[in-house]
């Protein structure tokens, strides 16, 4: 299974992200953020996607499917981390996912380790 994080702004969530990036066994793990951002920790597995959130909704949904839709090919769910980010970027990376179409797994990093939310 994929591990799609989502790295918004809010820097207090970033060492949960990181955390479960070192945790979860993924066979991909794929760091959406804003292109925007710097000082997230480079993670040696991961790949790293840069969007514009300057974009509409709309906008932000379609690049986000055309930078995702062929690694994903194929793919039947990913675990989806959305600890990061605010509404309209989780938004427009759930309605990518799901039109690629995979289906998503809410994940996070808790105290007793990693959680599946749904």
């Amino acid at each position: 299974m994929e591990l799609v994080i989502f790295v918004g702004e809010d820097k207090e969530n970033w060492g949960q992200l990181t955390a479960l990036i070192n945790r979860f066994e993924a066979e991909e793990v794929f760091v959406i953020k804003n292109k925007k951002i710097e000082g997230f920790p480079k993670v040696d597995n991961a790949i790293e996607v840069n969007i514009d959130c300057d974009k509409p909704l709309l906008e932000l949904k379609q690049e986000i499917i055309d930078k995702l839709k062929e690694r994903l090919k194929g793919d039947f769910e990913v675990a989806l981390s959305i600890a990061s980010g605010n509404g309209k970027e989780h938004m427009a990376l759930i309605s990518a996912l799901l039109c690629i179409p995979v289906g998503i797994k809410i994940v996070v990093f808790t105290k007793n380790g990693i959680e599946f939310v749904n």
